[in-house]
């Protein structure tokens, strides 16, 4: 009886305190909030590609609005200097999310945007999305 009793508490303690395998690392998702490219694209970008290089498997998106938006644009200042990183990183699994409603308000196109760039009806909202969905939010 002392057997058994044992052995059912042992099975018992390793059943709750026994982590996953699949779990003890959790998966790094991250959102990365841009509203002033020129005060954070460039910063934000190299810190992805920072994050990317230290854990390869990390799932980023990064969401533009407001004057975020520019530096996705085809015609932005410093394109020749974040174009290739945006391209590197969209690569590597990164998603950069512009805000339609910033597009509505600032009358700008689809078509005047990088190739890499995604749309999401509301910056704000698929900000508040992700985080829901467990994403750490970061703003450079």
């Amino acid at each position: 009886m002392k057997t058994l009793l044992r052995g059912l508490l042992t099975a018992f303690l390793f059943t709750v305190f026994a982590v996953p395998a699949t779990s003890a690392f959790a998966e790094d998702k991250v959102v990365y909030h841009i509203n002033d490219a020129e005060h954070q694209a460039l910063a934000g970008l190299r810190n992805i590609r920072n994050q990317l290089d230290t854990v390869p498997e990390s799932k980023i998106v990064v969401v533009a609005h407001s004057q975020g938006v520019d530096f996705l644009m085809e015609s932005y200042k410093d394109a020749a200097t974040v174009g290739p990183l945006i391209s590197a990183l969209h690569a590597r699994g990164v998603k950069f999310e512009v805000c339609e409603i910033t597009l509505k308000q600032r009358n700008l196109k689809k078509d005047q945007f990088v190739l890499d760039a995604d749309f999401t009806p509301s910056g704000v909202v698929e900000l508040t999305r992700l985080q829901q969905k467990g994403y750490a939010y970061i703003k450079p």
